[in-house]
């Protein structure tokens, strides 16, 4: 089935194998960022950071910072490192703001939950981020050489996929991470893969219009998908970074710690088995996807994907690696949420930072068991 393959194939993931010894754990380390009192940017929390190494091979992490009125910006925080552990962080001001006319609605706006990956082939940090304007969450990418000053490429479109039978364009989406490494598209050209959560409530947005789901998807929950740009095409024009295509199902909503949705973390690691993607999964009850929620759970899993072909699911967590447990991520301006967004390697060995209770960010110790 070359280059496209059929709809059996793009819908096989629809059950996944089950590892009950996954061979990966998370182990809280503490809390590293919290809202700067008297800061008016930090108000209503800090959270969901991206992170990179700067030119000057210090680590800093992309936070989303809150302002009053739920209105976010990206800032810049260096990481203090203690004896190999993350312990805290220096501010460094902001790095991106809502000012831009599609990242600023008329009740809301914002740039919101940066995930940042290193492309050493590109020789650039990409920022993916929620661009939150006049229609609602939309994903935007952004780039950088030294995680300071970023040129917005704007808002990302969809190739459109007759398979499918249906626009991706049409629904707002979230969770976005690009691979940091390129690998085989579905059509057998060398690509960059990107994974995402479409939101399939059109209703949000169209009152009426309903839930729509592409053909062959029964589910109307939010799942990952994955989708390419070629290598190529971005060598010609940076700017193909934002249009996606090739547009694969990965994993849906499968055990009881993600019974409402699941959606994307941090960017995919390369690992002996692998890709390695830290995910969240959700529980509880959401009332509108533009809302702040009050009734939900939200939990840290994992997956591994293949090597040679990421949109397929090798083996996943049954159970949350790490879930709401401390005050921290009990309490915050949205209760229980473990909201994982960056990983970084710290002398050896692997951190993970997460968003707790939107409010504050944790640090957690990933290890191979």
């Amino acid at each position: 089935m070359h280059p496209a393959r059929s709809l059996l194939s793009l819908l096989s993931n629809l059950e996944t194998p089950v590892s009950d010894t996954f061979p990966y754990r998370l182990t809280r380390v503490g809390v590293v960022m919290t809202p700067e009192p008297g800061n008016p940017l930090e108000v209503e929390g800090v959270l969901n950071p991206g992170s990179g190494r700067g030119p000057n091979g210090e680590l800093y992490l992309l936070p989303r910072i809150v302002a009053a009125g739920n209105v976010s910006r990206v800032g810049l925080a260096r990481v203090v490192v203690e004896d190999g552990v993350p312990v805290s962080v220096e501010r460094e001001g902001v790095v991106l703001e809502p000012d831009r006319g599609w990242e600023r609605g008329a009740d809301h706006s914002g740039v919101e939950d940066p995930r940042v990956t290193r492309i050493d082939e590109l020789g650039l940090h990409v920022m993916t981020y929620v661009a939150y304007g006049p229609l609602g969450p939309r994903t935007a990418v952004a780039i950088s050489d030294d995680l300071r000053d970023w040129r917005r490429l704007g808002p990302v479109t969809f190739d459109y996929v007759d398979a499918l039978d249906m626009d991706l364009g049409l629904f707002h989406n979230k969770d976005t991470t690009f691979f940091p490494s390129p690998v085989t598209a579905p059509d057998g050209v060398r690509s960059f893969a990107v994974l995402h959560r479409p939101m399939w409530d059109i209703g949000e947005t169209a009152p009426g219009e309903g839930i729509r789901v592409p053909a062959g998807i029964t589910d109307t929950r939010q799942s990952i998908w994955i989708s390419y740009v070629s290598v190529e095409a971005v060598e010609r024009d940076v700017s193909a970074l934002t249009r996606w295509g090739q547009h694969r199902f990965v994993a849906g909503p499968e055990f009881p710690f993600e019974e409402v949705k699941i959606g994307g973390g941090p960017a995919p690691r390369r690992v002996p088995e692998g890709w390695l993607v830290l995910h969240h999964g959700v529980t509880g009850v959401i009332d509108s996807a533009f809302a702040q929620q009050k009734n939900v759970n939200y939990a840290a899993g994992a997956m591994l994907l293949d090597g040679d072909d990421p949109s397929r699911v090798i083996a996943r967590t049954p159970e949350p690696l790490l879930a709401p447990e401390t005050e921290e991520e009990i309490g915050g301006i949205v209760p229980n949420v473990v909201f994982p967004t960056a990983i970084e390697e710290i002398e050896g060995r692997t951190f993970v930072f997460y968003g707790m209770g939107d409010s504050q960010i944790g640090v957690a110790l990933l290890e191979h068991v």
